[in-house]
């Protein structure tokens, strides 16, 4: 398990680690039984209950039949699951392409429903053309994976999109005004998915918000990040794909995207910056 910067993940390693502490107690064993037990090192054992070094699934396993709780293997190897999951590199996720990556995604689109997005470099994904889509899942797949299934990528994402006429759901997207000009194609690409952008911000379910390039100037950066109702946000990182659970984690991610909503500009005047921007490219 990768270690994260995230209270949402350390609380979960924790939670699991006192699970584990607890059914050595329960059991009368000592860590240097449990250790003897399982035929590892007792410092092993240590390190697993202080929840400074992460138990493997097979340690888990291992651990339960020492301690005669074999009936909660299953819980704690999903426990294990879970904190694994709050933080996963790169390399993990997509290593057998980006295809299953996005897929992988569609269940918790397809539960939330109020979405808030700020992205400071591109367009976000549920608003993207699918030429745009296609630029920056090729740039991905050229930096840092091996398989190239960009194009099932590319599909997969483009049904996520369906999220966006279903049911009652609302979408909250803020992106800064340098995003409009960012691109990693040709302008006729960029001039579409910048005409898209107009279409997509007129629907009635749609928020879209474009903080202009003085104010960006004035504060401290941000990292693109998603909020899906206010049980989890998704940050993904240079090194890896972050998720947090943590209830304050989450209102800190919350508080952030009110304070760059006040500083974006809505309606007439952010279409005036989405049609500066085509007219510059034209």
């Amino acid at each position: 398990m990768v270690v994260s910067p995230s209270s949402s993940a350390q609380q979960a390693r924790q939670a699991l680690a006192d699970r584990l502490a607890e059914l050595c107690r329960d059991a009368g064993l000592t860590g240097r039984d449990l250790a003897r037990l399982c035929g590892w090192h007792a410092s092993k054992s240590s390190r697993i209950m202080n929840a400074r070094t992460p138990p493997s699934a097979d340690d888990i396993r291992a651990w339960c039949r020492a301690t005669g709780a074999e009936d909660q293997t299953a819980d704690l190897v999903a426990s294990l699951r879970t904190a694994e999951g709050m933080w996963i590199d790169w390399r993990r996720m997509e290593r057998t392409g980006l295809k299953q990556a996005q897929e992988a995604r569609l269940p918790l689109y397809e539960r939330t429903r109020r979405f808030r997005s700020y992205s400071p470099g591109l367009v976000p994904g549920l608003i993207q053309t699918r030429a745009y889509t296609e630029t920056v899942l090729r740039a991905v797949q050229r930096r840092r994976v091996t398989v190239d299934d960009v194009v099932e990528a590319v599909t997969a994402r483009m049904e996520r999109q369906r999220v966006l006429h279903e049911g009652s759901r609302r979408f909250a997207f803020l992106m800064e005004e340098t995003a409009l000009r960012n691109s990693l194609g040709d302008d006729d690409m960029l001039t579409d998915q910048l005409g898209h952008l107009a279409t997509v911000g007129s629907l009635p379910n749609v928020s879209l918000g474009i903080v202009p390039e003085q104010r960006h100037r004035s504060r401290m950066p941000v990292e693109g990040f998603w909020i899906y109702d206010a049980a989890q946000v998704n940050v993904e990182l240079v090194s890896g794909y972050l998720t947090i659970t943590q209830p304050s984690e989450v209102a800190m991610y919350a508080d952030t995207f009110a304070e760059l909503a006040d500083m974006a500009v809505y309606g007439t005047q952010a279409r005036a910056l989405i049609t500066a921007a085509m007219d510059a490219l034209r």
